[in-house]
């Protein structure tokens, strides 16, 4: 791959790589970092990732392990929960749906969520994901069913239910 090739791919799947990494870890910030790290790990491969004909999944890939290596960093780290004592300036506050989404996708188990983004955000099939997960195609299919599942359970609107039948 060549430096205007990498260039191009990149302009491609930068948008849509941090858009599919903060589905997945709830955290914008955090998934333009890793999906930024991932394209430099990418770069210095460029010419491997063009042999194996898949650069966006291994990208993906490399951003969802650092996420998870980050993650686990902070955890351990009792210093990192005094990181958001700055004070923050003015945002506009979010749209209703899009936190009730995002507060959903948060309670369910890390890998219904990848999976699902897999899925309906990356279109990805079964044994897409199965190959760029490591897991069966089975345990693929169960992520998604249970993720379905549990997203229908917590995204129910309580007014539809209330409603009086004519």
């Amino acid at each position: 791959m060549t430096v205007e090739e990498f260039e191009e791919f990149y302009a491609q799947a930068v948008a849509r790589l941090t858009g599919q990494l903060y589905v997945m870890t709830g955290d914008l910030q955090e998934a333009q970092d890793v999906v930024q790290e991932a394209f430099v790990k990418a770069w210095v491969r460029r010419g491997r990732l063009e042999r194996d004909g898949r650069p966006e999944a291994w990208i993906r890939t490399v951003a969802w392990r650092l996420a998870v290596s980050r993650w686990r960093f902070r955890r351990q780290s009792a210093d990192a929960w005094g990181w958001g004592s700055g004070a923050a300036e003015h945002v506009a506050p979010p749209d209703p749906d899009h936190v009730v989404l995002v507060d959903a996708l948060r309670e369910l188990p890390a890998q219904q969520r990848r999976t699902l983004t897999l899925h309906y955000l990356c279109d990805l099939t079964v044994e897409q994901i199965a190959g760029e997960t490591g897991l069966s195609a089975s345990t693929i299919k169960t992520h998604l069913v249970r993720g379905r599942a549990a997203l229908a359970h917590r995204l129910q609107d309580p007014r539809m239910e209330e409603a009086p039948d004519d």
